[in-house]
């Protein structure tokens, strides 16, 4: 029945599973020298609506924040160099994965998730309601389950420019018409 954590100055590292299955914990206070967040780490935390993570954070593990079904939004600060893919699997109401312009590494058009250079979608958040979709122009990949179970979707349109869609991408969306 935990519902708020407070992550301390002292600690550098949340564990794996170290909050899984928390499914009350609304409020979360990441502190400043924590730079990993562990694999599974807040699984199942279905209360959470919002993460902020601090500038501190250079990894996101996998899972960290699987099925945290009332997650909403996500800021990645500048420091993160390595998100897993499946960070934010079975997150369904996740509609914005905002990236920090100083981040190096990612960025955010829209919510959605890209690497720095905007070469790669990565992320296509689960909760977005829109129905159509078009992948940028400077997009040549489309990554890993990077649109597995949009289910709102019914018609992504896909560049050109695009020469490699990684397994899975689509899984889940058998309604959605690619052109």
């Amino acid at each position: 029945s935990l519902e708020a954590v407070t992550i301390g100055e002292g600690v550098t590292t949340i564990g794996d599973y170290a909050f899984s299955d928390c499914t009350f914990l609304t409020t979360l206070t990441i502190g400043n020298k924590v730079s990993t967040i562990g694999d599974s780490a807040f699984s199942n935390c279905a209360g959470l609506e919002s993460v902020t993570i601090p500038d501190s954070v250079t990894t996101i593990s996998g899972l960290a924040f699987l099925n945290c079904s009332n997650l909403t939004s996500v800021t990645i600060p500048k420091n993160v160099t390595t998100i897993d893919r499946y960070a934010f699997d079975g997150c369904a109401a996740l509609t914005s994965i905002n990236v920090d312009g100083a981040n190096t590494k990612y960025s955010s058009v829209d919510g959605v998730l890209f690497n720095a250079n905007k070469t790669e979608l990565i992320c296509y958040p689960l909760g977005k309601t829109e129905t159509s979709y078009t992948v940028p122009e400077s997009v040549t990949t489309i990554g890993e389950d990077a649109f597995k179970d949009c289910t709102a979707l019914t018609s992504v349109t896909i560049g050109k420019g695009v020469t490699e869609i990684d397994d899975y991408a689509f899984a889940g969306c058998e309604d959605v018409n690619l052109i």
